[in-house]
């Protein structure tokens, strides 16, 4: 990041990057925590996850009156307007990534015969994927790395791939198996929470991008407003 004349002004935009990392490194400590809440059916662990969604809430709090802040004051043009407007929506991005790692923690206590319910082995790996994609694009906004931000967006096709893989079994086992309907349906609206953990990535990857080089990704020009 290039130094402003004004120093205030390069202290305001390291600001916001460090609350937006802060908030990332939550969102990404909650989304591996609820999956391990619901795999061990540990609801003391989940209340965690659901507890900590609050922390996350008054980040974006922080980021949004920062952001207005420099907007008002500093009338930032070009890459630093890119930049503030960067960090106001990605902190918007990373406060759903949040909420939806509060809505699968909020399953841990609905699923019945947890330790031989075999449907429940199918998400930690799509979790997974979501999460390395989180990691990956907050490492990509840190860099301001519009390579890594394309590649990412790439990674979305696989976990939608598998989250129709899921859906599709989860309907066949509950055909087969009418007892566990209850259960299995709260593994799908996971799978789906997932899956939007994955799109939101993608919306990151893509705002990063534009950041870094002004230019939008094919097919995707609402991400943000021409600087």
């Amino acid at each position: 990041m290039a130094e402003h004349t004004v120093k205030a002004f390069d202290d305001d935009i390291t600001r916001l990057r460090g609350l937006v990392a802060e908030m990332g490194g939550l969102a990404e400590l909650s989304i591996t925590e609820a999956m391990e809440a619901l795999v061990g059916g540990n609801e003391e662990l989940a209340a965690g996850v659901i507890a900590r969604d609050k922390r996350i809430d008054q980040l974006e709090g922080e980021v949004d009156r920062l952001a207005i802040r420099v907007l008002a004051l500093r009338a930032p043009m070009a890459d630093d307007l890119r930049e503030v407007i960067a960090a106001l929506k990605i902190a918007g991005v990373i406060e759903r990534i949040g909420d939806y790692a509060k809505n699968i923690a909020k399953r841990v206590g609905h699923i019945a015969g947890r330790k031989r319910f075999e449907p429940l082995t199918l998400l930690p790996v799509m979790n997974e994927m979501a999460s390395d994609m989180v990691h990956d694009v907050l490492t990509a906004y840190a860099a301001r790395d519009a390579d890594a931000a394309a590649e990412i967006v790439a990674r979305d096709a696989k976990v939608d791939a598998f989250y129709d893989s899921v859906f599709r079994n989860y309907v066949s086992f509950m055909v087969e198996n009418p007892a566990t309907i209850s259960s299995v349906a709260q593994l799908m609206f996971v799978a789906r929470n997932i899956e939007r953990i994955g799109d939101q990535a993608t919306n990151i990857a893509e705002i990063v991008h534009y950041a870094a080089t002004g230019a939008y990704l094919p097919e995707r020009e609402d991400v943000l407003p021409p600087a």
